[in-house]
């Protein structure tokens, strides 16, 4: 297929795609797939807790399609895996739908013959998908109801709102998060970004389980983006919030771990609030202590607008993985009382580093574990935060 052909297929998507509603998409992405020489395509997109792909609704679509379960089928392969799957025959294929880094979810195409042109462009066509679901996820009910498996607490929703994409990076970092359980959160938040040189990240945990755990977490956030966004510190940051949290909701702790990596030089720099110590992950294995400094007090009793958290640094290698958890995570127990553990935690997250698994897949793997562990019934947030620096070679 020449290039003129392929912008033939893509060009009336983009261009309808700007004021079309959600529900219009499946129409579109299948007549540029049809003009690229496929059958027909089904758009499916990940649900909140990434156990399943739920299809968007299309015309004509059996029941049978309309759920793929993530971990068993050919399309939860491709989801897993970012890669293209192909059926034996050769008939059908499921292609992974990213946006930057973040996984969206996987467009299924058929054809009777699903060559190297045929292919090309419709994986040209499966990033465009991408973008526009994230473009209309930003203010369409459709898209967010069709990714949700039960209604959501008014905390939950208040969190989210606040919540950036859960996996961001560039070719020289990867950052990942996971938040459970995921429709009754209350007080743990987390928040990453980039600029050019240096990746930020916050996991917050408020205490309690109500709206105003939901509240203290959503002015954290803001706090934070404000601080940093005007050229603050970290641990200006956290004096920030100390007196945020005495004036609009006195009596509520927060823990906080808040970090910046310089990813051209890799040095780490974070302050540590109460929380659990991030670990740092080196060639398989845990490096015992490496970031364990000495206990800062909470956030919220006022102690650190007069005096700031200490600002501690560590030096990373190509390759290193940081891992950022809250105690929801150590602290689930299992219905006969077992804790889930750091040494469980530390297993499952090594185990997903030999089998190569990328930053996002490690954490839905993690996340299973720790769900099936309590029953699928979790008694306290349990958010994960990890950060994988992989620096191009100059």
């Amino acid at each position: 297929m020449a290039a003129d052909d392929t912008t033939s297929s893509l060009g009336p998507v983009l261009h309808e795609g700007h004021l079309a509603q959600a529900g219009e998409l499946p129409r579109l992405i299948e007549a540029a797939a049809r003009t690229a020489g496929a059958d027909g395509t089904y758009v499916y997109v990940a649900d909140l807790q990434q156990i399943r792909l739920v299809a968007l609704p299309q015309e004509g679509m059996p029941g049978d399609e309309e759920i793929l379960d993530i971990d068993s089928s050919l399309g939860g392969l491709a989801y897993r895996t970012q890669t293209a799957r192909r059926t034996r025959d050769g008939s059908t294929a499921y292609l992974p739908m990213i946006d930057g880094v973040e996984r969206v979810g996987v467009l299924k195409v058929t054809a009777p013959r699903l060559d190297a042109d045929v292919l090309r462009a419709c994986e040209h066509l499966a990033d465009l998908a991408a973008l526009l679901i994230v473009a209309k996820s930003l203010h369409s009910d459709t898209l967010i109801i069709r990714e949700r498996a039960q209604p959501m607490s008014v905390q939950a929703e208040l969190v989210w709102a606040f919540l950036p994409p859960r996996t961001i990076g560039t070719r020289d970092v990867t950052s990942s998060a996971v938040l459970e359980p995921a429709y009754e959160i209350g007080g743990d938040a987390f928040d990453h970004s980039l600029t050019d040189s240096a990746l930020h990240l916050t996991l917050l945990d408020a205490m309690g389980h109500d709206l105003a755990s939901g509240g203290a977490s959503a002015a954290g956030l803001a706090t934070c983006r404000s601080i940093r966004r005007s050229g603050g510190t970290l641990p200006d940051i956290a004096t920030a919030i100390d007196r945020v949290l005495g004036e609009w909701i006195p009596d509520r702790l927060m823990t906080a771990v808040i970090t910046h990596l310089d990813i051209r030089t890799g040095r780490l720099s974070w302050i540590n609030c109460g929380h659990p110590a991030p670990l740092l992950i080196r060639e398989g294995r845990v490096v015992p202590d490496a970031l364990q400094r000495k206990p800062q007090l909470p956030l919220g009793l006022g102690f650190h607008i007069s005096e700031p958290p200490v600002l501690h640094q560590q030096r990373l290698q190509p390759g290193d993985r940081i891992l950022l958890y809250s105690d929801g995570v150590t602290e689930a127990r299992s219905r006969d009382g077992d804790l889930f553990g750091e040494q469980r935690l530390i297993d499952a997250v090594l185990r997903s580093d030999a089998a190569g698994d990328p930053a996002p897949e490690t954490l839905r793997r993690l996340v299973q574990s720790l769900r099936v562990h309590q029953d699928h019934r979790l008694r306290d947030d349990a958010t994960l935060l990890l950060v994988d620096w992989h620096p191009v070679a100059p």
